[in-house]
């Protein structure tokens, strides 16, 4: 049985590993560039909810919980659905080069969300982390 990869992206930014840490874990900067958090404090057990749309414009309430912090190089925290089966986990890495940080996201256990609803598919999630990653957490460090 082949078990699903999970999905990675990974990204180098021209700005300093504390620069990068702090666009990851301070609910003021995260929303300029990833979610609007009510809460978000970068600790073991600490549970965080955000709204995301769908492609249709269907409302999912996220539902996290910090798993595994090392300041300035690993946040870890679940990701699941309010009202839907599945359970995945989001991991942000920061390798510093330099003055420049290398940031590699890891979704995994994409696999136990419904298949058949669309937002949920590989490809769906693919987009939006390049999205994110790729392009306004870029943005927002090198500004």
């Amino acid at each position: 049985m082949e078990t699903a990869q999970p999905f990675v992206i990974e990204r180098t930014y021209n700005a300093p590993v504390e620069k990068v840490w702090k666009a990851i874990t301070d609910k003021d900067q995260m929303k300029e560039w990833y979610f609007d958090l009510d809460e978000f404090k970068p600790v073991v057990g600490f549970e965080f909810t955000f709204a995301g749309k769908g492609h249709k414009g269907e409302q999912y309430i996220h539902r996290c919980k910090i798993l595994e912090v090392i300041p300035q190089k690993k946040l870890m925290h679940t990701w699941t659905y309010e009202n839907h089966p599945g359970y995945s986990t989001v991991t942000f890495e920061l390798f510093p080069e330099g003055g420049r940080t290398r940031v590699k996201l890891t979704h995994a256990g994409l696999e136990t969300f419904p298949q058949t609803n669309p937002d949920f598919a590989k490809e769906s999630f693919a987009g939006g982390w390049t999205e994110l990653i790729g392009k306004l957490l870029q943005q927002y460090v090198e500004k």
